[in-house]
């Protein structure tokens, strides 16, 4: 009986570390929640029709669940986009199989199409919800040859990690707090200060996120063990990343809707 509990343990322990957030799920629902927070009323209205009532941060993860249906795999490379840090967007061919810029404009096409059914629509939304949320993860504009820091392996309070988790999950997830609580002590600003974090174009998030990227990459070594001080160094540039995610999804559904 004491092996067979022993095993069930163990089987329980390893179906939570596979079911690890793949921002991880917190951040993406503080990017949905921040951006429901600060949409227009009538925005509010026709994405709740289109949604049936679903919250941005209830479906802001699903563009990460639908990844294990082979149907969907087209859309993983829309979830990053990787191209060399002294260039622009501009002036590399991009990828055949697309990616975040690409994934954000189609998503965008899609639910402005008149022609296109409500259920198309619904779908193409919680992408961008998702892909917006993407784009402010640093990682996600990072560099090709490490799988955006997926292959730069680091220990993370004494546990194997890599640098991308950090940035994705480990971060947020140690700080212990639910998506609400977290988008509720993000960075307070101004009206002034949220229309300037709004100006500019999708490629000009894409530069501004590249550029945090290069600092992310320079702030931690193959093999270090990182903790509590990288967390003081690092994790207000998490939540600025959020909040301005957030702010940026409003622009776009208010645009849009």
């Amino acid at each position: 009986m004491r092996l067979l509990f022993t095993l069930f343990i163990l089987i329980s322990q390893l179906a939570v570390a596979n079911t690890a957030p793949f921002w991880g799920q917190t951040g993406h629902r503080v990017v949905g929640e921040v951006a429901q927070e600060n949409i227009k009323n009538s925005t509010k209205r026709k994405i709740e029709k289109l949604l049936n009532g679903q919250s941005l941060a209830m479906v802001a993860t699903y563009a990460d669940e639908i990844k294990s249906d082979k149907r969907f795999r087209g859309f993983s490379p829309w979830h990053y986009v990787n191209f060399p840090f002294d260039k622009n967007y501009t002036d590399v061919t991009p990828s055949e199989d697309g990616d975040i810029v690409m994934g954000i404009e189609k998503c965008i096409a899609v639910i402005k199409d008149e022609n296109a059914s409500a259920e198309d629509k619904a779908f193409y939304l919680k992408l961008l919800i998702h892909f917006v949320g993407d784009l402010h993860q640093p990682l996600h504009v990072g560099r090709a040859e490490d799988k955006g820091g997926n292959d730069v392996q680091v220990q993370w309070f004494g546990k194997g990690s890599n640098l991308h988790r950090v940035w994705d999950s480990d971060m947020i997830d140690s700080y212990g707090m639910s998506y609400s609580e977290l988008s509720e002590n993000l960075p307070v600003y101004t009206k002034q200060q949220k229309k300037a974090i709004t100006e500019g174009t999708l490629l000009d998030w894409v530069k501004e996120s590249q550029a945090v990227a290069i600092k992310v990459y320079a702030s931690a070594e193959v093999g270090e063990k990182l903790s509590y001080n990288y967390m003081y160094d690092n994790f207000d540039t998490v939540k600025v990343q959020l909040e301005k995610g957030g702010l940026r999804l409003a622009k776009i559904l208010d645009e849009i809707f």
